[in-house]
């Protein structure tokens, strides 16, 4: 199998040089889809939405603003913004209910293999139940790596955060819940940069999302499955990066970068 332009960037010379004629077809690599999914403990405190876990939510997540967030308490003192504007205004991360909803209105079916980055999703593997249950095949570092495979990395989160870097920007496809993230932009940026037009990258617009879901009470399947196809598609467009956007997410042509 040939390799693409994102995966001898970086792999190099580790690159397995395995052709699909000689290969077990049963050892052919998969094809799949990264999906960073921003629903860590500090994400969901620092956004300050409801997600829908009540009295016993609002009070953890209040006790670990109060410990991490001191200066963001401080102010919601003096200007605090009610939880459902936040969601209108397209300030809340998605929920693996909500991601797994949109994956499959855009067509992904529950056998499609799906890798997880990210750190420990709040609420733990009852919180991911509906995104696994739409799609079984889904993994993370921890399932596809042993112990022994992982210790070098295990008390270093940067390096933790490389290994779903790479995962992320060689999949066949990335979808991201927030398109702010650090990781996030290092991955759509060496895609765009490495990927000669063939590494597409899915950008949920949160605030139509906000609107779409607000309806799901009252909205028909297929219109939810046309309108967030509609959102996605215009993600794609290329527009020319604005002045203070980030070069890693959004950067030049690689005749227009410079090369150190």
């Amino acid at each position: 199998m040939k390799a693409s332009e994102l995966d001898a960037q970086l792999l190099g010379d580790y690159m397995p040089s395995i052709s699909l004629k000689e290969s077990n077809s049963s050892k052919r690599p998969y094809k799949y889809l990264a999906l960073h999914l921003r629903f860590e403990m500090d994400m969901v405190a620092y956004s300050l939405c409801d997600f829908g876990g009540g009295e016993n939510e609002r009070k953890e997540l209040e006790a670990y603003r109060e410990i991490h967030f001191p200066f963001l308490v401080l102010r919601m003192r003096n200007d605090s913004i009610p939880p459902e504007d936040l969601r209108i205004a397209g300030k809340c991360p998605l929920t693996p209910e909500e991601a797994a909803l949109v994956l499959s209105a855009i067509g992904f079916k529950p056998e499609a293999y799906i890798y997880l980055a990210g750190s420990h999703i709040y609420g733990g593997k009852s919180r991911l139940l509906p995104l696994m249950r739409l799609f079984p095949n889904l993994v993370t570092k921890e399932d596809l790596l042993t112990q022994s495979e992982l210790a070098p990395f295990k008390n270093f989160s940067s390096q933790m955060a490389a290994l779903d870097f790479i995962a992320c920007a060689t999949a066949d496809v990335f979808a991201m819940t927030d398109s702010g993230s650090q990781l996030s932009s290092l991955v759509s940026g060496f895609r765009i940069y490495h990927g000669e037009g063939r590494a597409p990258t899915l950008r949920p617009n949160k605030k139509r999302l906000a609107k779409i879901f607000s309806e799901t009470g009252t909205i028909e399947w297929n219109d939810f499955v046309n309108r967030v196809k509609k959102m996605i598609a215009e993600g794609q467009r290329v527009n020319a990066r604005r002045r203070g956007r980030s070069i890693y997410r959004q950067p030049r042509s690689p005749g227009c970068m410079c090369r150190g």
